[in-house]
């Protein structure tokens, strides 16, 4: 059986779960796929109903959600209750967006003479890409995990689910199926719309499916890689799209560390150790100017950072791993500059805030290593030359942030090309942590912080289960409603000519 551990002691209890067997997967697997064609064939409306009431459920749910998660990954109820809320917002975004209708992308070309001759009637429109297998992360037991965004964004596309619950977390994943089964049963969804399996071995047998189109992942560089594999011994590989490891390097100008130090630093060191620094977005690495105005902006952080209290990490793996990669940091030459208080016998797994130095010209791939947990690598610079050759040597990411005063645009010129190709997400004068769910959000970046150059996050995270599907001279009878020549539901490109609702 399954066992859930609370992260602030470290203590494990049993459940009544157990790892889902291969057969078990296959069967699973098999309901999704039979439900694939009838989710799709029921339309947008349908599909936007079923939206509303995951919604609806998650917020008639919140409570027991809410108490479930945080026994299980000791995120606080405060931070969790957020996070349900914004599932919610999530799904009922999703609904009016699938409403809406202009993700399809249709497009009309009637027959008809061309300069290149007799043409055919040929339509074309985003269809969904069939189930779709959705990986829950440890950090997010809501927003990216069963209730999760990936869920959301494969439902807006008509494609059944089957999620693979995180280990961290099973009584939470649990519930959160229920609350999208009841959902399901509330609007006379198809048997199969979603599916749950348990275990590691499950979910490399899950991307092995025959009847898995796509699968989403949120999670570390290496469970991603060995679901790579997986999915590579298929004799048909599908897309993987993978959210992995992010250093997310923030810049402090000259004129911002003079003008507003202190508040740099206080925002800075709460969004790294903002839910115990486990976000895919938190600020690894802090450019700060040398001289004495950068070097209040590190004092500063410096006393916070002693100042913070131990905090508690989601699980042993994540502890052992932010031990080992600080310990590797500094050999590889950085300096500590402050701990946190140390966290007192049988404190489960917490672990103390850590601030470490260098400089920029010596900051390399060895100091840029992502720590999920909260730490953060201060790296002084003597010019913005110094850090734009560091951004060559650093992974790319998620974000890139840049505090700049309106009084230095040579700054924002000089380091705005370096930010925009080693990030998918520009911050200006302020902070990656919280990403807003919106039509405009990219929460996606170059290798090695994603595999894709699509969004997990917002309404074109639909994208990624859609294919696109094209009828020439097909009748009527043969086409989807909003290809049909009587149609003004959405917006449409007839004959090269974009046509809105009416």
């Amino acid at each position: 059986m399954l066992t859930t551990t609370d992260p602030r002691t470290g203590v494990s209890a049993a459940t009544t779960l157990a790892p889902t067997s291969p057969e078990t997967v296959h069967e699973i697997a098999l309901r999704a796929e039979s439900a694939a064609q009838e989710l799709q064939s029921r339309g947008r409306e349908f599909r936007a109903q079923l939206l509303d009431a995951m919604a609806a459920g998650v917020l008639a749910a919140r409570d027991e959600l809410v108490a479930t998660a945080d026994a299980e990954t000791g995120l606080g109820t405060a931070r969790l209750t957020g996070e349900a809320g914004r599932s919610a917002f999530q799904f009922s975004l999703f609904a009016e967006a699938v409403r809406e209708g202009s993700f399809v992308e249709a497009a009309i070309d009637h027959a008809g003479d061309t300069p290149l001759g007799a043409a055919p009637d040929v339509r074309r429109m985003l269809v969904s890409i069939g189930p779709v297998a959705v990986f829950g992360s440890s950090n997010f037991p809501f927003a990216f995990s069963v209730l999760g965004g990936d869920v959301a964004s494969a439902i807006a596309a008509g494609s059944p689910v089957v999620v693979k619950a995180h280990g961290s977390h099973p009584l939470t994943s649990k519930l959160s199926y229920e609350v999208l089964q009841r959902a399901a049963e509330s609007v006379g969804a198809p048997r199969g719309t979603f599916g749950i399996v348990y275990g590691q071995q499950a979910g490399v047998s899950l991307v092995q499916e025959p009847a898995i189109k796509a699968a989403g992942f949120t999670g570390s560089l290496g469970a991603a890689e060995a679901l790579q594999r997986a999915i590579d011994q298929r004799p048909d590989p599908i897309p993987f799209f993978g959210e992995l490891s992010s250093i997310n390097p923030l810049v402090v100008s000259p004129g911002a560390a003079a003008s507003r130090g202190a508040a740099i630093a206080e925002g800075l060191f709460a969004s790294y150790t903002g839910s115990a620094g486990q976000l895919c977005t938190k600020p690894g690495i802090a450019f700060v100017p040398s001289g004495p105005e950068g070097q209040a902006v590190v004092d500063a952080l410096e006393s916070l950072t002693a100042a913070a209290g131990p905090q508690v990490l989601l699980n042993d793996r994540i502890q052992t791993s932010f031990g080992e990669i600080a310990d590797r940091l500094v050999a590889a030459g950085a300096v500590v500059g402050a701990s946190g208080g140390s966290p007192e016998e049988g404190s489960g797994f917490a672990v103390s805030p850590r601030l470490l130095e260098t400089t920029a010209g010596t900051l390399g791939a060895e100091l840029a290593e992502e720590a999920f947990g909260p730490l953060v690598v201060v790296a002084r610079y003597d010019s913005l030359d110094e850090v734009r050759e560091a951004f060559g040597r650093i992974p790319r990411s998620l974000t890139a942030t840049l505090h700049v005063e309106d009084d230095e645009p040579d700054v924002v010129s000089s380091l705005s090309s370096t930010l925009e190709a080693s990030s998918g997400r520009v911050v200006f004068n302020g902070y990656p942590t919280g990403v807003r769910v919106a039509w405009a959000q990219q929460h996606g970046g170059p290798w090695p912080s994603t595999n894709s150059q699509h969004t997990s996050v917002g309404v074109t995270a639909v994208r990624r289960f859609l294919r696109p599907l094209a009828w020439q001279n097909a009748p009527e009878a043969a086409l989807p409603a909003e290809l049909r020549d009587g149609f003004t539901g959405i917006p449409r490109r007839v004959d090269g000519v974009l046509t809105l609702p009416a």
